[in-house]
């Protein structure tokens, strides 16, 4: 499920955030608005952050991680202004994401994965899947 669309169609945000062009999430109404789908499991969760989210929800949380110079590429190209590119960068300088998902859940179900090339992706991809294949044999009665 990718929250951003969940956001903007559920109209689950508190107002608009003019130096970074996006809405404010109102992360209560968000959990709040998850928890049925969360609760029957089965659910991936595409979002940029993690703390707010409860620890029970996740067996397993990915960290996407990318080189500088071709997350700065890449943001410029969707037209991040100055601000919100030169924020994002040093949050990924300074690892904050995956900081955050240390911090919000057990070490041991945090990953990071690399993201900097079309590649990275169907590893990434087939990497899940392999977690999850074990996940299902490791948990079938």
């Amino acid at each position: 499920m990718l929250l951003p669309n969940i956001l903007l169609t559920g109209q689950l945000y508190d107002g608009y955030d003019e130096e970074y062009d996006c809405p404010i999430l109102d992360e209560d109404r968000v959990v709040d608005e998850l928890e049925n789908q969360m609760s029957e499991g089965g659910v991936i969760v595409d979002y940029h952050g993690c703390d707010f989210f409860p620890e029970r929800w996740f067996h397993i949380v990915f960290v996407l991680r990318a080189d500088n110079s071709v997350l700065y590429k890449r943001l410029e190209t969707r037209g991040y202004n100055e601000k919100k590119l030169k924020d994002n960068i040093q949050c990924e300088i300074f690892q904050v994401l995956y900081e955050e998902a240390l911090a919000s859940y057990k070490e041991e179900i945090v990953h990071q994965l690399p993201s900097n090339k079309p590649e990275d992706l169907e590893d990434n991809i087939n990497q899940i899947l392999k977690w999850i294949e074990q996940w299902i044999k490791d948990h079938s009665s």
